[in-house]
């Protein structure tokens, strides 16, 4: 797809139903800063040397923390995993925190104690990355386990991949959500591997969405690369749990169009699937809606994407010029004193 390609046939045109033209405006540009901000981290700061360790992204899979992020309310809790960098943004990250914040300078999340994606904020209701993805599902599971002893209505959203899925913890965190009939919102990125295994080859079952119904959980499948679509089903998950009826799975489909990390070629990836997915990418499919249902003229969109690439130029100026940490503040915040 792209600017000016016809829609016809494409499920994300109906999907698209019962949304408007602000929202889908709004899901096009937080999808397409989130890609602009996570290009320069891998392509151009990391390959600088100005960004040491891992660095992981979510190129073509923008569609899933856009729409199932502006489907939760502000007071509800978001877990993100490694490839939900919009999470951020929607919630008020500025991209000179998130560059600040992998350069180790003073004026990221972390002020400097971490140079990498280990982020959160509690003010803002997002809580830090943990590095084994399984391991956010129990510890959603116990923040939504709060939220109902506290009899509030919020909700915990919960983002993983399929690869945690296969894990013990993500499995004890779904037990214990569903015989507590927590109000948690499970968010599957089905990228298709699990870093280089294949989703064939870490399940017997077709779908993640055929493991929800073991522990009497509803579940389903949607097109990930459908923001509208993604929308739509986070609204019911977040809806269902927040009458008490307990949690929600939903699974996206997706692909990972990156190797697992930026030091990963992806050798494993049968080149044809580059080809059918990169045709299915989430941002030009919301574009072609949007002309598609003339809820904007494509100088619009034009002019949205040049204004994220000159935010994105002055908040990487900005975090290049916020200091590094001083050591004596080493412990600051960081052990109880």
């Amino acid at each position: 797809m792209g600017v000016g390609l016809a829609v016809a046939g494409d499920p994300a045109l109906e999907s698209a139903r019962g949304h408007g033209a602000e929202q889908a405006r709004q899901f096009f540009y937080y999808m397409s800063m989130m890609r602009e901000v996570e290009d320069r981290i891998e392509r151009k700061l990391y390959r600088q040397g100005k960004i040491v360790g891992g660095v992981y992204v979510g190129r073509g899979q923008e569609a899933i923390p856009v729409g199932a992020g502006l489907a939760a309310a502000p007071d509800d809790m978001l877990f993100p995993s490694h490839r939900d960098m919009a999470l951020y943004l929607i919630r008020g990250v500025h991209p000179r925190q998130i560059f600040a914040q992998y350069m180790g300078r003073i004026g990221g999340l972390t002020r400097g104690r971490d140079g990498n994606m280990h982020m959160g904020d509690l003010r803002l209701k997002i809580v830090a990355i943990i590095s084994a993805m399984a391991a956010s599902v129990p510890v959603a599971a116990g923040a939504a386990f709060a939220m109902k002893y506290k009899g509030t209505r919020d909700v915990a959203c919960c983002f993983f991949g399929d690869g945690a899925t296969s894990r013990g913890d993500w499995h004890e965190g779904l037990n214990l959500a569903s015989v507590q009939r927590l109000p948690l919102v499970l968010i599957c990125n089905n990228n298709q591997y699990a870093y280089s295994t294949p989703v064939e080859k870490q399940m017997a079952c077709a779908n993640v969405a055929d493991r929800g119904p073991a522990y009497g959980i509803p579940a389903e499948i949607v097109d990930g690369n459908d923001v509208f679509a993604v929308n739509s089903a986070a609204l019911r998950g977040v809806e269902h749990a927040r009458r008490g009826l307990g949690p929600y799975l939903i699974e996206c489909k997706t692909f990972r169009m990156t190797g697992h990390s930026a030091h990963d070629p992806a050798d494993y990836v049968p080149n044809h699937l580059w080809k059918t997915w990169g045709q299915r990418d989430p941002i030009d499919r919301a574009r072609d809606v949007i002309l598609a249902n003339q809820w904007a003229e494509p100088e619009e969109l034009t002019l949205i994407e040049s204004g994220i690439r000159r935010e994105v130029d002055s908040a990487i100026e900005w975090a290049e010029n916020s200091p590094y940490p001083d050591a004596s503040e080493l412990l600051e915040d960081v052990y109880e004193r």
